[in-house]
């Protein structure tokens, strides 16, 4: 935690940084979403390691792969955030509750904060399953070529990594417990912020979800020979 206080400081502490941020942020979303993720999710998977083993990092963590894979899954984030905060508030209005797209434009008020909410248990209930699961089967294609390299340009063994892939703990907790009792209102919250924070958030919330998905880590992948 005190890393993350660190990176974001000269934000505070020099405007013009900020200023240049939401500059290049304007321009190249994208590309900042993939470079967010990419450093804060990673950050969260070192931390969730540390709570697991003790130890930052360990023998075939593979850095690097991870922060690739987390930049990939960021660009998805980053889509899913500006499809639902668009399509869903359209969605709520035509199953009957009318105003929610003015709303969304608007100041703070409850049917703002329900909005936000609409949006928020809509992509957590739909996407973030998905994105979760494509997380931990990369993680273990990672593992599998021991963090190295090689990871990022071999083929996925997908149905092999699905079968070997702990439901009990990928249902009972990760989307059973953290979708309703944190995600969805950790998320509603960031649908109430303005657009061009909202990603922002999201990535310093990537902390959390590499925390979370580290935790509740996949059975190891059996290593291939070097």
């Amino acid at each position: 935690m005190a890393l993350l206080c660190l990176m974001l400081l000269p934000f505070a502490v020099f405007p013009e940084w900020l200023a240049a941020y939401k500059t290049f942020n304007g321009q190249h979303g994208m590309v900042m979403a993939f470079i967010k993720f990419g450093i804060l999710a990673t950050l969260g998977e070192v931390i969730g390691q540390r709570i697991r083993t003790g130890r930052y990092l360990e023998k075939g963590f593979g850095m690097v792969p991870r922060m690739v894979v987390w930049g990939i899954l960021g660009l998805f984030i980053s889509m899913a955030f500006k499809v639902f905060a668009v399509g869903s508030p359209y969605f709520a209005e035509y199953l009957g509750i009318d105003g929610i797209v003015a709303a969304m434009a608007g100041g703070f008020t409850m049917l703002k904060l329900a909005g936000a909410l609409i949006i928020s248990t809509l992509m957590n209930l739909t996407f973030s399953p998905v994105m979760m699961t494509a997380h931990k089967i990369t993680d273990m294609h990672i593992a599998r070529y021991q963090g190295s390299l090689r990871a990022l340009c071999r083929p996925i063994a997908v149905v092999e990594h699905l079968k070997a892939l702990d439901w009990q703990t990928q249902w009972g907790f990760v989307f059973k417990k953290t979708i309703p009792l944190f995600w969805i209102p950790a998320h509603g919250l960031t649908f109430l912020l303005p657009p061009d924070s909202q990603i922002l958030f999201a990535a310093v919330l990537g902390v959390a979800l590499g925390i979370v998905l580290a935790v509740a880590g996949p059975k190891p992948a059996k290593p291939l020979p070097a």
